[in-house]
């Protein structure tokens, strides 16, 4: 069923290759496909399979992959099945949603930007790529199980486990591309589905454990007067298997959180040591004072970081 349509305004700088590349990190596509003018991302929202097919429409993309002139992106939903008005109603507001996120709309640059343009440790990094977007995933769950899947592995096989993690217990959408999980998915998935198809132990009971938990109603992630982002970060670090790492890795790709400290990430703390001039990397308390700086900014502050590490390439 074709849903509705949502219109997103593009500003010059909007950075459509950070975009992109986000997406395509699965080179196999099965639940996202990209190319340079599209983006269709197959996601579970609220129990049903839905496409977010995105065209990006009068972008000039400049050698560094950012517009030149402005644009937009239009968003298409495509639900499977027969729904209520209700439930038609709540899936337009999640969907809207997933597509602010998933466009990495949700966080606006600017500030930090003017925050930290004069910075003498990240100052030439921000004015080097005043653009720098956040993009996210789909869904605070959706991130919360990435983040759970990437720890203390490489990328390369967490995206391999992410897949495995999408074939056994997502749902193909009408258009045949699969569907990212949702917690009620991942909730029945039998714990040796997960062994035999390379996780850890660990690591699988942490995704049960989470899924259920938020499939029960266990544990909220709608945050709200009575529900704030700190009291479901507490309720996330009680969860065994989570550590701060992963709630703030969590945070900011789930709920586009300002002020994440991300003193925990190898990388960050890589970065760190090259901007430095150092020969070891700093220890995590040390970083996290140097992160402290920067709030209540430091969830751009860390994007920044991570953009040093794989700086821009011009054609030229």
């Amino acid at each position: 069923m074709a849903g509705p349509t949502f219109t997103f305004e593009l500003a010059p700088g909007y950075r459509l290759h950070d975009v992109l590349a986000f997406h395509r990190r699965d080179t196999e596509a099965v639940a996202e496909q990209v190319s340079e003018t599209r983006l269709r991302k197959g996601v579970m929202l609220g129990g049903v399979p839905v496409l977010l097919d995105v065209a990006f429409e009068g972008l000039a993309v400049d050698r560094y992959g950012s517009a030149s002139l402005p644009g937009r992106a239009t968003c298409t939903v495509h639900a499977d099945g027969k729904m209520s008005a209700a439930t038609r109603r709540r899936l337009e507001v999640q969907a809207h949603d997933a597509a602010l996120n998933i466009l990495g709309l949700r966080i606006d640059p600017a500030p930090f930007c003017a925050f930290a343009a004069d910075d003498p440790l990240l100052g030439a990094l921000v004015r080097a790529q005043p653009g720098l977007l956040i993009v996210q995933s789909a869904t605070v769950f959706e991130a919360l199980t990435w983040a759970v899947i990437g720890q203390q592995i490489n990328l390369s096989f967490a995206i391999a486990l992410r897949r495995t993690l999408i074939e056994l217990a997502g749902r193909r959408h009408s258009s045949g591309l699969w569907c990212y999980p949702g917690p009620g998915d991942v909730a029945v998935l039998e714990l040796d589905a997960l062994l035999a198809r390379k996780f850890s132990r660990a690591k699988a009971e942490t995704l049960l454990r989470l899924a259920q938990l938020v499939h029960s109603g266990a544990l909220d992630l709608e945050p709200s007067p009575t529900n704030s982002i700190e009291q479901i970060s507490a309720a996330l670090l009680a969860i065994k298997g989570i550590g701060p790492w992963t709630v703030n890795y969590g945070l900011l790709r789930g709920y586009g959180h300002a002020d994440c400290s991300l003193h925990g990430d190898v990388a960050i703390r890589a970065a760190l040591q090259a901007l430095l001039g150092e020969d070891a990397k700093p220890a995590m308390a040390r970083t996290e004072q140097l992160l402290a700086r920067y709030a209540p900014h430091r969830t751009m502050a860390a994007a920044h970081l991570w953009a040093s590490l794989h700086p821009p390439v011009s054609d030229e």
